[in-house]
């Protein structure tokens, strides 16, 4: 092959492999890949200074970036096509070749001896961002030290060459000689500056054995001191909030406090959100023990716990440093030098701090500091280190409940995480590690797979421990098994009582009977703790609510170990759930209690207000003469969230299959007319949110999208077990649409929604994307699925096993026409389930399989169901593997399809024998109106078939062909042979 037919070869490349490049260049997330590959291309000259600002423009995505310098090269000539593809190989050597075999470029300039400083800043760009990398800071003091930067100057390596060049040529060769001279360069610690002291080393090995001995027993749920952390504990589900592309597979502790992922560079904070259950306080715990191990987050040389339930007891103001050495861990010498080495290397420094969602005071903007020195209030020191205004570069993973964390804190979040609790095979490790009888673990599981309700409960880590710690209660359940989480609360409260009852007795609640008044005595502190956003009790508070040493066996309080020796004893619920159950029991029971505590209880509103007012139940409790109420400023919201999950046991425990526990407490009048208050209250809580609709605009549906607190109100509905209250309720609700996107809606919340939406009139669209309804969530849902006629369940990590129940109950349930199944885990397997919906339902509307994990295999399977369906107007199979051969059988199956509107085959590998088959598609159909076809492998012949296809069609209003392999060229010409073409 002569040179030039080689050149006319390379620059034919860069076009033909243009997706590849792409792919190449911008699958990974990250930047990284392209601004070397610019770094090579600047460096040799073949791109200017100008060029690389104009691709680097803040703002812009990576694909618009990467693309701009396709095209840019391309225009260039073969010279750049050819280094642009050798670069490419040097930055990603295991990508796919390119270049053919004969192509060799030289990817590094011979070194000018008669290059200025600043030149040669420009021509070994690539070898001196890897050596800046490590060392920046050092690097940054040099040029502070010498005055050609001042502190504003400082930036990234990259930005650090770019701004040393404009400085010019005293400053850029001040920078190559310190690059040079500078020791032992590479190293992540300088010598001179980040080199630990001894004692400082020692420090550390005192912290982590600290950290150790801290985190080395399980004491979340139960104060049960006796289980290792490590035989127990197991993995639940993370996610991140914004479904970054960034993060494949399960996250572990590198890619929660990493920044992959971010949504904003310049926070530090971690999010991790999570209902009241689901584990955070546990993970974090285990964090901190790989961390003392060694096993993980050994980037940190340090990592400090902080407790937000312990920031709530410390009324004195407090610094920065006294908060990490005093509640954390105290240097035994040099602590005005370790310190200053926190201080000289935040990102080396990790902190946590768990429940916030439990802190008493409200964020503030307005409130924070700098001075690491300064002593303020504890609130203030935190709010200030979520901010970063103090400590700035220091690492923190904060733990809390969604609704605690408004917009006004998350905007200096620089990601979220989600936790969703435990996955199937979580539940299955936990209960068998919970059981070394693998016997009693056996029956546990089986008892749950014929309990799919109490199965969806059991997703919540608290919830399976206490189903798993009540075993026998569980196996020996009087009235069927436990079907609501009050009934699992109180198979605990049975599981306790019974071990310290004289009678043993399952049938006749004797167990209660004898243990009334204390159930009462808790009950009040737990009660007076909600209203106050309090979680650790005093001595004092303890001996004010008459609780004896009697009440204080029975294991529903354990001591803590946030209040210090200072303060005396502290005591907690065994978890803040705990509280609110018997909360719930005081509320529901205590003859102590006013007729306006329910009301209050479930009005919203008034709770929002007590928040701010601090008059939550004051005159709402029958107090003793000369009681003292104490009441907090500000809080967070927490109380609000914990006050939601006592009415909804106070539901619970108002309910008709628990009336045999009213007849041991209140006389029955007082009880009816509670049980009447909280059916008025839900009533009238739904017919707000059903009057808050607004009117729909002209010729589109009535829709309704959840507002805070929907979703809560028809937990409560469910947990009375009252048919009667739901069917009254929703009789109400006309709307066409209900959405309930982003609601944080696992398996527990579908059992309450099928409950509650079956008594619907009408059909309705359900849609419920973006939550974690799982296999089991879906199998919740069946039971309303005759009311829908639409269900939407996008990004809800459902398998086939999910999808095989929902479709053999679908094709029987005439209403449903519209199923969208967006980003689940969906494979081949599943698709003969619907294909043969698709066979059974003539009706059938609309089917949205995207970016699932279905082959050419599956297309041919749904193929099949295809050419029997005659009312399909909506196929999407966005994001899947179907290929040429899958596109093949589709356009063959739909060929004579009259009712096909819309197809999506976008990002499915096809290529143009794909596109020529899609083309007879194009002309036999008298309905299709847009094929999308958009991220895929088309050239210009599959292009010239459509094109062809499209003259015998005029129904058809758009192809769309972005990101396939054809040329800037070929786009323009082709676009301007045929409109409808979407380039």
């Amino acid at each position: 092959m002569d040179a030039e037919m080689q050149k006319a070869c390379v620059q034919e490349l860069v076009l033909t492999q243009r997706s590849k490049i792409l792919h190449a260049l911008c699958s990974s997330g990250s930047a990284e890949h392209l601004e070397k590959v610019l770094d090579i291309l600047l460096a040799q000259g073949e791109i200017i200074w100008e060029d690389y600002q104009n691709i680097q423009e803040p703002g812009r995505a990576l694909f618009a970036k990467a693309r701009q310098l396709l095209d840019l090269v391309y225009a260039k000539g073969v010279d750049a096509c050819g280094l642009l593809l050798t670069a490419i190989k040097q930055v990603l050597p295991e990508a796919p070749v390119f270049a053919p075999s004969f192509l060799e470029y030289n990817s590094g300039l011979e070194e000018d001896f008669q290059s200025t400083p600043t030149k040669t800043l420009l021509t070994q760009r690539v070898s001196l961002v890897s050596e800046l990398q490590n060392c920046i800071d050092c690097a940054l003091d040099v040029l502070v030290t010498s005055g050609h930067f001042t502190k504003a100057d400082c930036n990234e390596a990259r930005r650090l060459l770019d701004h040393v060049r404009s400085k010019g040529e005293s400053a850029a060769e001040l920078l190559l000689r310190y690059i040079q001279q500078k020791p032992e360069f590479g190293s992540p610690l300088d010598q001179k500056k980040l080199t630990p002291s001894k004692e400082f080393l020692k420090y550390q090995k005192k912290l982590s054995s600290s950290l150790s001995a801290q985190s080395f027993f399980l004491c979340t749920y139960g104060g049960d001191s006796s289980i290792p952390l490590d035989h127990i504990y197991t993995e639940v589900q993370l996610e991140p909030a914004h479904g970054s592309a960034d993060f494949q597979g399960p996250l572990g502790p590198e890619d929660i406090v990493s920044k992959v992922g971010s949504q904003n560079e310049e926070a530090d904070t971690v999010l991790v959100s999570g209902q009241a259950g689901s584990g955070k306080s546990t993970l974090l715990q285990r964090f901190h023990l790989l961390w003392a191990r060694g096993a993980a987050l050994q980037d940190f040389l340090l990592l400090f716990p902080v407790s937000c339930r312990r920031l709530n007891s410390l009324h004195k103001e407090l610094s920065i440093r006294e908060l990490l050495f005093q509640h954390c861990c105290w240097p035994d010498k040099e602590q005005e030098d370790i310190f200053q080495f926190i201080l000289d290397n935040p990102h080396l420094i990790l902190l946590t701090f768990d429940g916030l969602d439990e802190f008493k005071h409200s964020f503030s903007d307005e409130c924070r500091i700098c001075s690491p020195t300064q002593r303020v209030q504890a609130h203030v020191l935190l709010f200030s280190l979520i901010q970063g205004s103090l400590m700035k570069g220091v690492r923190k993973v904060v733990t809390s409940r969604p609704e605690a964390v408004g917009p006004e804190l998350k905007k200096y979040i620089c990601k979220e995480v989600i936790l969703k609790g435990f996955s199937i095979n979580g539940i299955d490790c936990f209960v068998r590690k919970h059981h070394s009888d693998s016997t009693v673990a056996t029956m546990v599981l089986e008892s749950l797979k014929t309990n799919t309700a109490l199965l969806g409960l059991c997703h919540s880590p608290v919830l399976c421990w206490i189903v798993s710690h009540c075993h026998n209660q569980l196996l020996h359940y009087g009235e069927g098994t436990p079907q609501t989480i009050t009934d699992v609360y109180l198979m605990i409260l049975q599981h306790f009582l019974q071990h310290k009852s004289s009678v043993k007795s399952n049938t006749d609640f004797s167990w209660l009977k004898e243990h009334l008044n204390t159930v009462l005595r808790l009950g009040q502190l737990a009660f007076e703790g909600i209203e106050n956003n309090c979680y650790i009790f005093s001595c004092t508070d303890v001996e004010k609510c008459g609780i004896t040493e009697s009440d204080l066996c029975m294991g529903f309080l354990f001591q803590s170990k946030y209040l210090s020796s200072i303060h005396g004893k502290g005591y907690e619920f065994l978890h803040v759930t705990m509280q609110c159950f018997f909360a719930a029991l005081y509320i529901a029971f205590s003859n102590n209690i006013g007729r306006s505590v329910i009301p209050k209880l479930f009005n919203l509103q008034d709770m929002r207000k007590a928040a701010t007012s601090a008059v939550c139940f004051r005159a709402c409790v029958d107090m003793s003469p000369g009681q003292k109420w104490t009441f907090v400023e500000e809080t967070i919201g927490a109380e609000t969230a914990n006050l939601q999950i006592t009415a909804t046991f106070v539901s619970g425990l108002l309910s008709q299959r628990h009336q045999c526990l009213w007849l041991l407490s209140c006389p029955k009048v007082i009880m009816e007319k509670r049980i009447k208050q909280v059916v008025r209250c839900l009533s009238t809580g739904m017919q707000k949110h059903f009057k808050s609709i607004p009117q729909p605009v002209e010729g589109e549906k009535k829709s309704m999208h959840a507002m805070p607190g929907f979703v809560w109100l028809v937990t409560c509905i469910y947990e009375k077990q009252d048919s009667r209250i739901a069917k009254d309720v929703m009789h109400k609700l006309e709307v066409t649409h209900l959405k309930l996107t982003y609601c944080n809606i696992g398996p527990v919340e579908c059992t309450a929604l099928a409950y509650v939406l079956q008594y619907l009139r009408n059909p309705v669209g359900l849609q419920l994307d973006n939550n974690f309804v799982g296999d089991v969530g879906v199998e919740q849902l069946l039971p309303c699925m005759h009311i829908c006629n639409s269900l939407y369940l996008r990004n809800n990590n459902i398998t086939d096993v999910g999808i095989c129940k929902l479709i053999a109950k679908v094709i029987h349930c005439d209403s449903v026409q519209k199923l969208a199944l967006f980003n689940n885990k969906l494979t081949d397997a599943c698709i003969p389930h619907f294909s043969h919906l698709l066979k059974t339902r003539p009706d059938f509307l609309s089917l949205r399989l995207g970016n699932n994990k279905i082959t050419a295999e599956g297309a041919k399977l749904l193929a099949e169901g295809l050419k029997f369906s005659h009312s399909l107007q909506y196929l999407g199979l966005w994001g899947n593997m179907v290929g040429d051969t899958g596109a093949e059988a589709l356009a063959k199956a739909l060929e004579n399809s009259k009712s096909l509107v819309w197809l999506s085959l976008v990002g499915n590998s096809i290529g143009s024998a794909g596109a020529c088959s899609l083309a007879n598609l194009i002309k036999t159909s008298t309905s299709l109106e847009e094929l999308w076809l958009t991220e895929n492998r088309i050239n210009r012949t599959g292009v010239e078939c459509l094109i062809q296809a499209l003259e015998h069609n005029t129904h058809v209003k758009s192809i769309w062909l972005r990101n396939n392999d054809l040329s800037m060229e070929e786009v323009e010409t082709m676009g301007q042979r045929e409109s409808r073409l979407v380039f």
